[in-house]
């Protein structure tokens, strides 16, 4: 059976890390007349399914925007659903994890975390620490603002305790200091619900990245609409700065 149209691509030129703006479970359920615990839930199939097609296609990096920082000023109840769904995740994709051989690690403020999900959560990263399959990053409590700020505010106490000049500061320090130091940066970055912005999602790693935005809401959000992002990315033209010619395109 054919591909469907727009989802043929090259598996020699697949992006290495891939991150995801998951936008639509309120509107989503909203259409429904549910709940917007219930557009989160469907919301959570989708990170199943999309971790599953990342890890058959061979994605080395995938890292899903899950909460962000902004995102503690929604309902309590609200939030409330949305730490139960991460702990019910954990608990129910835990064996599948270990199988599939995927490394999972956290970004953002683990701190403002709920206690029980966060120990859930920092036990998932430990038993996962030497998969080397697949790295799935969740962001969450995350902001690039922030975090931004707090690698600058590294660098600022290592100035003040004489270890650092400001001559030595340039990008690969910076980008040391951020969350995802041992990740290479995001070739695409896919947001889904129709908005097109980036809502303070990786600031400083996506200076290159290709972006793709689809009217999907999260939860309708398959297999086939990833494959699509993917073979977008792959007719793009990632010059860095150069020029056709001096990335040997231009023939």
């Amino acid at each position: 059976m054919p591909a469907p149209r727009g989802t043929r691509i090259d598996h020699g030129k697949l992006p290495r890390h891939i991150g995801i703006i998951m936008d639509g479970n309120g509107r989503w359920a909203r259409q429904r007349g549910m709940s917007r615990s219930r557009g989160h839930r469907a919301g959570s199939r989708a990170v199943r399914r999309t971790v599953k097609a990342c890890r058959r296609l061979g994605i080395p990096y995938l890292t899903l925007f899950a909460f962000s920082a902004q995102n503690w000023g929604r309902p309590e109840a609200e939030v409330e659903a949305l730490m139960d769904l991460l702990g019910e995740f954990i608990a129910s994709e835990w064996q599948e994890i270990m199988e599939r051989d995927i490394r999972v690690i956290q970004i953002g403020e683990i701190g403002k975390v709920r206690n029980d999900v966060k120990r859930q959560l920092k036990e998932l990263i430990a038993a996962t620490r030497r998969n080397r399959s697949m790295t799935l990053a969740l962001a969450l409590s995350y902001g690039a603002r922030e975090e931004i700020v707090r690698s600058a505010r590294k660098l600022v106490r290592r100035a003040a305790k004489g270890k650092l000049s400001a001559g030595q500061v340039d990008e690969d320090m910076m980008s040391a200091y951020m969350y995802t130091a041992k990740m290479p940066d995001p070739d695409l970055i896919i947001r889904t619900g129709g908005e097109k912005r980036i809502s303070n999602f990786l600031l400083w790693q996506s200076a290159y990245a290709e972006f793709h935005f689809t009217k999907k809401l999260w939860p309708d959000f398959k297999q086939e609409d990833l494959r699509r992002a993917i073979a977008d990315f792959q007719k793009r033209r990632r010059r860095f700065g150069l020029t056709d010619e001096q990335i040997g395109e231009g023939n």
